[in-house]
């Protein structure tokens, strides 16, 4: 083995800088030294010379004093093209604007890209189900929607790559990304205690609670615990997977010991849990504080503006474009990622009355 060699500052930018480049972050010139010194936290001269680098190795060209660098592409074979099947958790998913945005722009790419014919729901959320018809379909990738442990466990073994669009992935050998909530949870709890509320509620799917619960309802259960508020089955309760059971689990917590707030998962459990009470004359924030731990373009045009968990969904496309592009270009990409979401306080939370 040779004598290790550590990067300079200088060289670490440009690696950085080659690595994006050949993602296709950038396309026609490359933006100018203080955008990049600021995006990667260091000085515009180390910048500036990791640039002129780039630009001795014919990867970018210099266009005269003020001008930024002109990119330059070395001709490639043509990409494969990669025949995707996104794998819904609901077949409402399809109508997600995330997802539709997503599909449009890996068909910009040159894929050939589908929703599948099932979601996992219609499946019944079973691996053995899940097994069989993705392995009868013809695809060279999937994207999977809000996967079970089970069932990412499951693409994770597979030998085709597979991508998890959240769900419970975490220590699993497979490309992901999800949303980091548990901080945005954490400060939702303690304003609602700080309004007084001792008795909150999570009402999430099934396949977050069991076989036990996902770090987010975890997280929301030891919150309540270091607030002093006793836990237990009240505060994640069972109520089925579907709208039936799901109207029946809210009557029943209503009935003899009313939550003082409720957490929902989904924007569309959110404006159904809603609907539902106020039908009963259960209004939100009078009676009940209710917070959706997802965002929807839908909530800025409700009166009361709906409390909510708010994150740029922007780099969830970006990053599911560049891995399918990474597996067109036979490049292994395991990376998982997080995007930061914080809470949004609007006017469906308030004092406990």
């Amino acid at each position: 083995m040779g004598e290790l060699r550590f990067l300079s500052k200088i060289e670490q930018v440009a690696a950085h800088l080659r690595a994006e480049l050949a993602g296709g972050r950038w396309e026609g010139a490359m933006p100018g030294r203080l955008e990049l010194a600021a995006e990667l936290g260091t000085n515009a001269k180390t910048v500036e010379d990791a640039l002129r680098q780039l630009e001795r190795e014919g990867v970018l060209a210099g266009q005269g004093a003020g001008r930024k660098r002109r990119i330059v592409r070395a001709e490639k074979p043509d990409k494969v093209v990669l025949r995707v099947k996104i794998l819904p958790f609901e077949p409402s998913d399809r109508g997600s604007s995330l997802f539709n945005v997503l599909l449009h722009r890996l068909k910009e790419q040159g894929h050939e890209v589908a929703f599948a014919e099932k979601s996992l729901h219609d499946l019944g959320m079973d691996v053995n189900r899940v097994a069989a018809y993705v392995e009868a379909s013809v695809a060279d990738v999937w994207l999977v929607i809000a996967g079970s442990r089970e069932i990412l466990e499951w693409f994770a073994a597979r030998t085709g790559p597979s991508f998890a669009l959240s769900g419970r992935w975490t220590g699993l050998p497979i490309a992901g990304i999800n949303t980091q909530k548990i901080p945005a949870m954490k400060a939702a709890v303690r304003r609602l205690y700080d309004h007084g509320h001792r008795r909150i509620v999570f009402m999430c799917r099934e396949e977050r609670r069991k076989p036990y619960p996902a770090a987010l309802e975890q997280a929301f259960l030891d919150e309540l615990t270091a607030l002093g508020i006793k836990t237990g089955a009240y505060n994640l309760p069972d109520w089925g997977d579907d709208i039936a059971g799901f109207y029946r689990g809210l009557d029943a917590l209503f009935h003899h010991t009313p939550p003082t707030a409720l957490f929902l998962t989904e924007a569309r459990l959110f404006i159904a849990a809603q609907q539902h009470l106020a039908r009963r004359g259960i209004l939100a924030p009078r009676d009940v504080s209710l917070i959706c731990d997802d965002p929807d373009v839908a909530f800025s045009w409700c009166l009361p503006v709906v409390s909510h968990f708010r994150w740029d969904t922007r780099p969830v496309v970006s990053r599911v474009v560049r891995w399918v592009d990474n597996v067109a270009r036979g490049r292994e990409d395991r990376r998982q990622s997080f995007i930061q979401a914080e809470f949004v306080e609007g006017g469906t939370v308030g004092p406990l009355g």
